[in-house]
């Protein structure tokens, strides 16, 4: 699969020599605040990833570089991705703290999102997010998802229950 180009990102395909970043990305407390999955990221779990997941077409993985400067600042993926019913479901993480507030998730998320619906003939993507990501809820808004409903108290963080926002995107 090729790159994908916007004005402030590109979007290529992950390798496993993306690691090592995204060991650390996952692991940065605030990636991780807004994960539902908190275990300590680790080699072996990524590598795991890449190897049943990517390799198999489940999901499809890209690393987002800041464009300026070339520099690896996070992932955007599809997930669970149905090839019999056109439907995947989206996830998106900043991990380097400097790259956030610039305009880049928002702008690689509706680069991915058209791409999934131009190259992957997706029909359906959906997203799952906590409640109270308001940053995420607005660009995921911005670019496109619609709410669709809250599940109540889906999962227990950080000793309490939370509630989980979905989100989906059809093709025009």
């Amino acid at each position: 699969m090729n790159k994908i180009i916007g004005n402030k990102v590109v979007l290529r395909p992950i390798t496993l020599k993306d690691t090592s970043n995204i060991v650390k990305w996952r692991n940065n407390p605030s990636v991780k605040k807004n994960f539902i999955f908190r275990e300590t990221f680790t080699a072996e779990i990524h590598n795991n990833w890449i190897n049943t997941q990517v390799k198999s077409g489940k999901v499809v993985q890209y690393i987002i570089l800041e464009k300026s400067t070339n520099t690896p600042v996070g992932s955007v993926y599809f997930r669970d991705v149905d090839k019999v019913n056109n439907s995947a479901e989206f996830g998106i993480f900043i991990g380097e703290d400097s790259a956030r507030g610039k305009g880049l998730g928002g702008e690689a998320t509706k680069l991915f999102v058209n791409f999934g619906f131009n190259n992957l003939n997706l029909h359906r993507i959906s997203l799952r997010l906590l409640k109270g990501n308001d940053v995420a809820y607005k660009a995921y808004a911005a670019a496109g998802f619609k709410k669709e409903g809250v599940f109540k108290d889906m999962v227990f963080l950080d000793g309490k229950y939370c509630d989980i926002i979905f989100m989906s995107v059809l093709k025009k």
